[in-house]
């Protein structure tokens, strides 16, 4: 537990205070389902990519990755550099041409709905299949944030871990339930700007003489630190392990949290403001929480004291070793914010999915756009509990849960998604076949092991969905007229978008 905990937990209750009131501010401006799921499409550059960046990151970037960091040297600079190309691929390639198409096909709000709509699929197969494997992951994904709030609220607090857990859980549902998306987004622009202080702060203040000394002391204690050709054990990297480190990049294409983030911005122009922005602010913070890891490795030895058992929590030991007890709570804070503001996007696309998705599509055709938003809220209640669940587990890892979610996303939407921005041939039954294949690649794949199997199984999932979309596509059918006049008024509105 930490020390000094009074100003902590007062930094913490107006953090909390804050967000609500930025929950129940976006409540008020919340009347229908458009608003709820998708903000209006009115976010500016700012707040879409502050909240793109921030609802990415989660948890992992301020225990994860530092984790990784600390554990592996520059080794875990493969997935730093990995994300960061991704991060900017996906702004650069799926943006403009995803919100121009989602509008196109008459103001699509969801990743399910906008595929559905894209290939005319009347059946709803593809829409209510796309929003199972949005469910599944996802749950995954969320009950990772909550992990993260159990070991911060564990360390911080001294709490049991499962009572850890209830409130982490508590906290990111309150906000998210009433405000939407609005609330979700806004709230993000203030942790995202909170994250990346954080992790620029935290290294600085911990370093001792510079970038300089600490590459010196980091070779004396061990020089495999700063290879990243080999292992802290001196052996060489593998190809399977360099290529599934870079690999993370490929997962953005598929990420529906994301991408509801470039459905939402209000204009094309704002999102070439919003990219620039979000790699700024993805570099920053990538490397900044490397940095964390390398600074805490040193630490650690030169403190002999000190022990620590749970890599994961590295940050939180040097927020607390180094800072007064104010400023260690803004920080903290930042760990907090980092969770929140990745789980409340998470549990919204999930909630998105079930009242959009299946509620509206299967059960409720004729249902208001009141009546979806309510379903949606429900749906956070009841899909929060269930992530909750799956957190239970106080030995599970945050980097873990969320590499097996972000690899589900990865394969099974990023090669449909791409693929229907630009290949006018796709037709529904390829989307079908590489949302399937891919999930189901990612699923069976991580219950192998040795060999070839050890690669992540976003490459897999990734290389196998996309055979799965041209085979399906060229062996069918061309797609129907409508589909093909509907291609072709995109790309008009693409010029005149931009």
């Amino acid at each position: 537990m930490i020390e000094n905990n009074f100003a902590i937990t007062a930094t913490f209750m107006v953090y909390l205070a804050l967000m609500l009131f930025i929950g129940y501010y976006a409540y008020k401006r919340t009347s229908n389902s458009s608003d709820y799921f998708l903000g209006g499409r009115t976010l500016g550059p700012w707040p879409a990519a502050l909240s793109a960046g921030a609802s990415d990151m989660s948890g992992w970037l301020l225990l994860g990755l530092p984790g990784y960091a600390y554990a592996a040297g520059m080794e875990s600079l493969w997935l730093a550099g990995g994300l960061l190309l991704g991060s900017w691929a996906n702004w650069y390639i799926a943006a403009k041409r995803l919100r121009t198409y989602s509008i196109t096909t008459d103001n699509a709000l969801t990743i399910p709905e906008f595929i559905s709509r894209r290939f005319n699929d009347k059946s709803k197969l593809v829409q209510t299949i796309a929003a199972f494997f949005i469910l599944m992951f996802f749950l995954f994904y969320t009950s990772s944030g909550l992990v993260a709030g159990g070991k911060l609220f564990e360390t911080v607090f001294g709490l049991d871990y499962s009572v850890a857990v209830i409130i982490g859980t508590a906290c990111v549902v309150s906000y998210t339930l009433f405000g939407g998306f609005l609330a979700v987004s806004w709230t993000d622009l203030v942790q995202g700007l909170l994250m990346s202080a954080a992790l620029v702060i935290v290294p600085i203040a911990a370093m001792q003489g510079g970038f300089n000394q600490l590459l010196t002391d980091l070779h004396t204690l061990n020089p495999e630190l700063l290879s990243l050709w080999n292992g802290i054990d001196g052996q060489p990297l593998s190809w399977i392990a360099i290529i599934s480190l870079l690999a993370w990049g490929l997962g953005y294409f598929g990420q529906p949290h994301i991408l509801a983030r470039f459905l939402a911005t209000r204009s094309n122009k704002d999102l070439t403001t919003a990219r620039r922005i979000a790699i700024s602010w993805t570099a920053i913070s990538i490397f900044g929480a490397t940095l964390v890891g390398l600074v805490g490795l040193l630490y650690i030895h030169g403190h002999a004291t000190v022990v620590l058992a749970d890599g994961e929590k590295i940050f939180m030991l040097l927020v607390n070793a180094i800072f007064h007890p104010v400023v260690a709570g803004i920080l903290l804070a930042a760990i907090l914010a980092a969770i929140m503001s990745t789980a409340d996007s998470q549990l919204l696309v999930s909630s998105s999915a079930l009242a959009e998705d299946f509620y509206k599509q299967l059960i409720r055709p004729d249902a208001s756009s009141s009546e979806v938003m309510m379903v949606g809220r429900l749906g956070v209640i009841a899909l929060s509990l269930i992530a909750f669940l799956l957190a239970m587990n106080p030995d599970s890892s945050v980097l873990g849960l969320v590499s097996y979610a972000w690899a589900g996303f990865g394969a099974a939407f990023g090669p449909v998604l791409l693929l229907s921005l630009y290949w006018k041939r796709m037709n529904r039954n390829g989307a079908l076949a590489g949302i399937i294949v891919g999930g189901i690649t990612i699923v069976i794949w991580k219950q192998l092991q040795g060999g070839i199997y050890d690669v992540y199984e976003i490459v897999p999932g990734i290389i196998f969905a996309t055979a799965a979309i041209v085979i399906a596509s060229l062996a069918t059918a061309a797609p129907e007229k409508s589909v093909t006049e509907q291609f072709a008024q995109f790309e008009k509105n693409l010029a005149e978008f931009d």
